[in-house]
């Protein structure tokens, strides 16, 4: 009777062993911040007609630039949340790949 109850409690342990290591891939930060900058990007896209700010703005740099700025500060505060959390989570995305390479490249020393 005892050696069922330990198959039991090995059982359980070893699904929730199972679940946590089916779920960690998906849990990632760089998973979560690519759904995040991807769901932002779909609410900007809700929120704004993206191309008509682009074809309606000067086409050089500077002039780009600033349209671009004075795009953001006029517009709501909903679109205005949903570009930070973009920006955000695309920082985060480009510091977690040059983590990645910079650990994948570098020489191991023996």
């Amino acid at each position: 009777m005892t050696n069922n109850t330990v198959t039991n409690i090995e059982t359980n342990v070893m699904r929730r062993i199972y679940i946590i290591a089916a779920l960690r891939p998906i849990l990632s930060g760089a998973v979560v911040a690519t759904v995040l900058a991807l769901l932002a990007l779909w609410g900007i896209g809700r929120e704004v007609w993206v191309a008509k700010v682009f074809a309606n703005g000067p086409q050089d740099f500077v002039g780009h630039s600033l349209y671009l700025l004075y795009a953001f500060e006029h517009t709501r505060l909903v679109v205005q949340a949903l570009s930070l959390i973009t920006l955000g989570a695309l920082i985060y995305l480009a510091r977690e790949t040059a983590r990645l390479i910079s650990t994948t490249f570098s020489p191991v020393h023996a």
